[in-house]
């Protein structure tokens, strides 16, 4: 992907939660070749009115509902303001941040969906948190996002994961290669390491040392790249784990182990090799790592 500037859509509901994503985006992009777009979707009154049929004008002659909207339209400014400016202390230029609220239109996932299509390499969402619309679970939406964003990748921000340390799971399918191209180009070189790791099943009748010959050609490739794209070698690690029974159990807790506050994993993967698949491991991952940051790359 080069150095060329990537565009990142960061989906924030203005809840606590929301803030941490974009404190998350904020230490991991390179401010010099990033853009990034601050999107909510403004819902015009509280959640659970969608699903109350009312008369026609009802609404808008609440006063109680007016009321309501301005407050909500408040703390979305105000939110988007103070996200705007942890991107400043990150050394963003000013012009590489913009803020883009709208009312909500088809619904708050697909109205993010729409917006991903405009040229976007990835959307950032927060895995949960009560926003300012009481009964709004912004988990839901998340959800959502995850089986819907199969143009472009996603990352699931959850906790305060920790940051420097990046862990790639990858296999050797030509998923995994753009994954790794991927990472390369989206994260800041300068400030984060990145550790790839391969799991291998002790299932099917396949020869550990047969795979392990395969991975460490691939790790090879993918350090070399990583170092043209200029993470430090000695901050690019490899590692095979062998035998386990659970291929997701033992990418995160090696992640939990090692002290990685972000997962990269690759939507699906192909192979001639069946222990190479990775199409199930992504969302168990999703699941499991629920105080880091999950990135599935498309």
């Amino acid at each position: 992907m080069g150095k060329s500037k990537r565009k990142f859509l960061l989906a924030v509901d203005g809840s606590n939660q929301s803030f941490e994503a974009v404190r998350y985006a904020g230490r991991l992009f390179p401010p010099d070749r990033t853009e990034v777009v601050l999107f909510n979707v403004l819902t015009q009154f509280p959640e659970s009115f969608w699903d109350i049929e009312t008369e026609t004008g009802n609404h808008h002659e609440d006063d109680r509902i007016r009321s309501w909207e301005v407050e909500q339209n408040q703390k979305v400014d105000i939110f988007m303001e103070k996200a705007r400016r942890l991107f400043m202390e990150q050394n963003f230029p000013q012009n590489a941040v913009q803020i883009k609220i709208q009312a909500r239109k088809a619904g708050i996932a697909r109205d993010i969906v729409h917006e991903s299509r405009d040229n976007y390499d990835g959307v950032v969402v927060g895995r949960w948190g009560t926003s300012m619309l009481k009964d709004f679970l912004w988990g839901s939406v998340a959800n959502k996002l995850i089986g819907r964003l199969t143009h472009t990748a996603v990352c699931v921000v959850g906790g305060t994961p920790l940051v420097g340390k990046i862990l790639l799971a990858i296999d050797a399918s030509e998923g995994a290669k753009r994954t790794i191209d991927y990472v390369g180009a989206m994260a800041d070189s300068s400030r984060w390491e990145v550790s790839l790791i391969h799991a291998i099943r002790d299932v099917d009748g396949i020869k550990s040392e047969h795979i392990e010959k395969i991975m460490s050609f691939i790790f090879k490739e993918a350090a070399d790249h990583f170092e043209k794209a200029g993470f430090n070698r000695n901050k690019i690690h490899t590692r095979i784990v062998s035998p386990v029974p659970s291929r997701t159990g033992a990418i995160v807790m090696e992640a939990l182990n090692g002290g990685y506050g972000t997962i990269v994993v690759g939507r699906r993967g192909f192979s001639n090799v069946k222990e190479f698949d990775m199409g199930r491991v992504s969302n168990k991952i999703v699941q499991m790592a629920r105080e880091m940051a999950v990135w599935i790359v498309t």
